[in-house]
C-alpha cells in the first residue's frame, strides 16, 4: 500500500517531468563552410522508446549579417555517424559509420564513406579490409582530417593483431588446403594487454591510418611509438601531426579526464620520417594548424592532479619544418613559443579577469584567415567563457555571450572570420550563435546573432533563480576562496536543499544546462552546486591547494556554503540532502560521516570510499597519492604508513557514524571506482542500522546510457522524496 501512494503521490510527477526534458535537444557539435555562411549542427535527444540517444543534424543558410535566410526542412538521423569532416574546398564530407554485421549482430563493421554533394563517391568496408581493428572515434584517440589537396583522409584505429590459438589445436583438412601458410602465435589468445581505461575498454595499441581516396589505397604507419591520436595533416598534405602518449614508464593509465599522462606532439611523413616536436617531461593534447602552417597545442606539466592550468604555445611552421629536413630526432624546446602561459591566480586582461586555460581541446577551426588570431573557450569561476588571444601581442580579449543573461560560452568553429558558439545556462538550453571577429575592430564587446530557436523550457525552470556565491574561508590558509551556484524555484520560498559538490576533484560546474539540476528544480528542490577549492577554473594555485588536503577543504567548503545559506534563510534546519558521484561521492560520504545530523538522506553514485584499495584496482592509482600529497611511484617495497594514511582519509572510516538513509548507483563496468567500494560501503551501513538501498548497472563510471541514467535519476530523486518528507 505504501509503495502505491509513493506512485500516485510523487513519483507520476516526478517522471512526467523527467519525460518533459528528455524532449529538450542539446547541441554536440557544429562547424561552417567555408565561406562561414552555411551552419552545419549536431543535435543530441534522448530517445527514450529505443532506449538510446538520437543524434541529428540541422543547417542554416546565412546571409551577409550573420541573419538566417533558410534552413532544413526537416531533420536528418546521423546517430550512425561517428566521425566526420568537410574536406577543405567543401568539395567532399567523410564518415566513419558504424553499422551491425548482418551475419552476427552481436558484432560491428566500420565503413569510411566519402559523400559529394550529390552522390556518395566512396563507401569502403573497413572491417573487411582486415588492415587494422576498429576505429577510435573517442574524444582523445580519435580523429578524422583531410590533406589540403582533397585526396587523402588520415584517422587512428586499433592495430591489427596477429591472431593465436591453442597450443594443442587440430586443423581441418578444409583448413589446410585453403591456408597452408596460415600461421596462428600458439597460446596467446589469454594473454593480458592494458588498454587505457575508463571508457576506452579495448584501446590498446593504436595506429595512423591514411587512405589515399583516387586509388582507395591504405597506408597504416604503425611504427609511431606510445599510443598515436589526435592526428591531422600539415599544411604540404604530406606529413601528419598528431599527440602519443608514453607508455613505458607507467604504462597505460586511465586517460578520460587524466591531462596528466606524459606525452609529445610527434610529426611522421610518408616517408617514414618520425619527429618529436614538444619538450620533456610535458602532457600534451589538441595540436592545430594554423592558416600559415604555424602549429599551436595545449601543454602542461606532465603527473601531479589529473587536470589543471594549461599553456597554449606555438612552433612556426619554419621551425618544424628544418627539423623534418635535419638529422635531429627532437626539436630545440627554446623554438616552442608560449603565447598563453599558465595564471597561478588571476590575470587582468582588457576586458577583465583572466584565470587560465582549462579546456580539455581546442576548436577543431579556431584561427582567423590571417593567422593573427586564435579562438578558445575555458572553465572560468562559474562559466564557461570564449576568448580571442592575438597571437603575436598575447592580447587577450573575453567574447563570451553573455553580457544580457549571465551562462556558458563555447566556441565550435572558425571560419572566414566568422565564429559559431553556444550559449546556455542553468535556465536555458543549449542555441546557437554565430559573430564576425570584424566587429571587434569597432568595439570590445562582440556582437552576437542568434541561428537556432530557443527550445521551450519548463516555467520553473526558465524562471529559477541563480545566483553565484563567492566565499571566502577564514583560515588563514594560503588559498581561501571558491564558488558556488545556487539553484532553485523562485518563488519566495524555502525550499528542501541538494547539496552537491561535484566530481573530479580538478573539474567545475559551469552555469550551464543540465537535466538533473532542471529536473530537481521541477520537483520543488533547490540545488547548490560547489566548486570547492581544488576546482578548476580558479587559477592553478587553487586546484594545487587540495592537494594533501582532499576531505579537509573539500568538506570545509561544502559546511561553509550550507552555513551561508541558512544564515540568509534560504534552506530549512532538516531539509538538507546530500548528492554527489565520483569524488563528489567522497565529498558527501565524508559529510554524512562526520555530521550526519545536518542532513535527511544521501544519493551517490560511484562514490570514492576507500582510497586505499582504489590505488590497486582503478585505472589512475595514481590520483589517490596525488591528492593524498606525495609523488606516485610503484616501485620498490609498500610503505604501511602511506596505506595507513589514505584509509584515514577516505570515507570508509566514518561508515560507522552515518545515520542518514542512503541509496548508491554503481556501475559494473568502472574503472575508475571499482564498484566493490560502494558495495562494502552499503555493508558496513547496514550493519551499523542504516536503511540503504543499492543499484547496480552494466555500465561504466559515467552511469551515462540512457536506460542507465533513466533509472539511477529516478530512483535517486524517489529516494530523497521519501526521505525529506515529515
Amino acid at each position: 500500500m505504501d509503495d502505491i501512494w509513493r506512485m500516485t503521490s510523487h513519483m507520476d510527477s516526478v517522471i512526467g517531468s523527467y519525460k518533459t526534458l528528455t524532449k529538450i535537444p542539446s547541441i554536440v557539435g557544429g562547424s561552417l563552410n567555408k565561406a562561414g555562411n552555411r551552419v552545419m549542427s549536431r543535435w543530441d535527444i534522448r530517445n527514450l522508446d529505443k532506449g538510446k540517444h538520437t543524434q541529428y543534424l540541422m543547417d542554416y543558410i546565412l546571409d551577409d549579417n550573420l541573419e538566417v535566410v533558410a534552413q532544413s526542412s526537416f531533420a536528418v538521423d546521423t546517430t550512425h555517424e561517428l566521425l566526420t569532416a568537410v574536406s577543405p574546398k567543401d568539395t567532399f564530407k567523410a564518415v566513419i559509420r558504424e553499422e551491425k554485421d548482418d551475419k552476427d549482430p552481436t558484432k560491428k563493421k566500420f565503413f569510411l564513406e566519402v559523400w559529394s554533394s550529390t552522390t556518395l563517391k566512396h563507401s569502403i568496408d573497413l572491417t573487411a579490409l582486415d588492415i587494422h581493428g576498429d576505429v577510435y572515434t573517442d574524444a582523445e584517440f580519435g580523429s578524422l582530417d583531410w590533406s589540403s589537396d582533397e585526396t587523402k583522409i588520415v584517422y587512428i584505429a586499433e592495430k591489427k593483431m596477429k591472431k593465436s590459438e591453442p597450443y594443442i589445436k587440430r586443423k581441418s583438412v578444409d583448413d589446410i588446403l585453403t591456408q597452408p601458410n596460415w600461421k596462428a602465435v600458439p597460446g596467446k589468445e589469454h594473454l593480458y594487454r592494458d588498454d587505457w581505461g575508463e571508457q576506452l575498454t579495448g584501446k590498446i595499441e593504436s595506429v595512423v591510418v591514411v587512405c589515399k581516396l583516387p586509388e582507395e589505397a591504405f597506408t597504416v604507419l604503425d611504427f609511431v611509438p606510445g599510443g598515436p591520436g589526435q592526428v591531422r595533416f600539415l599544411a604540404d598534405g604530406e606529413s601528419v601531426v598528431g599527440v602519443t602518449w608514453e607508455t613505458k614508464s607507467l604504462g597505460r593509465l586511465g586517460l578520460i579526464y587524466c591531462t596528466n599522462r606524459p606525452s609529445f606532439v610527434f610529426c611522421i611523413s610518408f616517408t617514414g620520417i618520425f619527429k618529436i616536436l614538444s619538450g620533456e617531461n610535458k602532457a600534451v593534447r589538441s595540436p592545430r594548424v594554423a592558416p600559415n602552417g604555424d602549429l599551436y597545442w595545449l601543454q602542461r606539466e606532465a603527473h601531479g592532479p589529473h587536470h589543471t592550468c594549461h599553456q597554449l604555445v606555438r612552433l612556426a611552421a619554419e621551425d618544424y619544418k628544418n627539423i623534418l629536413d635535419s638529422e635531429e630526432e627532437e626539436i630545440d624546446e627554446k623554438l616552442v613559443q608560449v603565447v598563453v602561459d599558465s595564471v597561478e591566480t588571476e590575470k587582468e586582461i582588457c576586458n577583465g579577469l583572466f584565470y587560465g586555460i582549462y579546456c580539455g581541446s581546442l576548436p577543431s577551426k579556431c584561427f582567423s584567415s590571417d593567422s593573427k588570431r586564435l579562438i578558445f573557450s575555458t572553465q572560468q569561476q562559474n562559466e564557461i567563457r570564449s576568448y580571442v588571444v592575438d597571437v603575436e601581442s598575447r592580447r587577450i580579449l573575453d567574447i563570451s555571450n553573455n553580457l544580457k543573461t549571465p551562462g556558458s560560452t563555447t566556441v565550435l568553429c572558425v571560419q572566414s572570420d566568422v565564429i559559431l558558439a553556444t550559449f546556455s545556462s542553468l535556465t536555458t538550453p543549449g542555441q546557437l550563435f554565430v559573430s564576425k571577429l570584424s566587429s571587434l575592430e569597432r568595439d570590445c564587446n562582440i556582437e552576437w546573432v542568434r541561428v537556432s530557436t530557443p527550445s521551450e523550457v519548463p516555467s520553473s525552470v526558465a524562471n529559477a533563480k541563480v545566483e553565484y556565491m563567492a566565499l571566502k574561508q577564514d583560515t588563514g590558509a594560503r588559498v581561501s576562496t571558491f564558488t558556488a551556484i545556487y539553484f532553485g524555484p523562485d518563488e519566495g520560498k524555502v525550499y528542501p536543499l541538494v547539496v552537491w559538490p561535484h566530481g573530479g576533484p580538478h573539474s567545475a560546474f559551469s552555469n550551464s544546462y543540465s537535466l538533473e539540476a532542471a529536473l530537481f528544480n521541477m520537483i520543488g528542490f533547490a540545488s547548490v552546486r560547489i566548486n570547492y577549492r581544488g576546482s578548476t577554473g580558479n587559477g592553478a594555485a587553487n586546484v594545487r591547494s587540495l592537494l594533501g588536503n582532499i576531505g579537509k577543504y573539500d568538506v570545509e567548503d561544502c559546511l561553509l556554503v550550507l552555513k551561508t545559506l541558512k544564515e540568509q534563510d534560504r534552506v530549512l534546519e532538516d531539509h538538507c540532502l546530500l548528492y554527489g558521484g565520483s569524488f563528489g561521492g567522497y565529498i558527501a560520504a565524508h559529510l554524512a560521516g562526520r555530521f550526519s545530523q545536518l542532513f535527511r538522506a544521501m544519493v551517490l553514485r560511484n562514490p570514492v570510499i576507500d582510497l586505499a584499495t582504489k590505488s590497486n584496482y582503478a585505472d589512475n592509482p595514481d590520483g589517490c597519492a596525488v591528492e593524498a600529497g606525495w609523488p606516485f611511484s610503484e616501485e620498490g617495497p609498500l610503505i604501511e604508513d602511506k596505506l595507513l594514511s589514505l584509509r584515514r582519509i577516505s570515507p570508509i572510516v566514518h561508515a560507522q557514524n552515518v545515520l542518514i538513509p542512503t541509496a548508491l548507483m554503481l556501475g559494473l563496468k568502472d574503472k575508475r571506482v571499482p564498484h566493490y567500494q560502494g558495495l562494502e560501503y552499503a555493508r558496513r551501513l547496514k550493519a551499523n542500522g542504516v536503511k540503504v538501498i543499492v543499484y547496480i548497472y552494466d555500465d561504466n563510471h559515467s552511469l551515462s546510457s540512457l536506460p542507465v541514467e533513466m533509472d539511477n535519476l529516478l530512483n535517486g530523486v524517489d529516494w530523497l522524496i521519501t526521505h525529506i518528507k515529515p
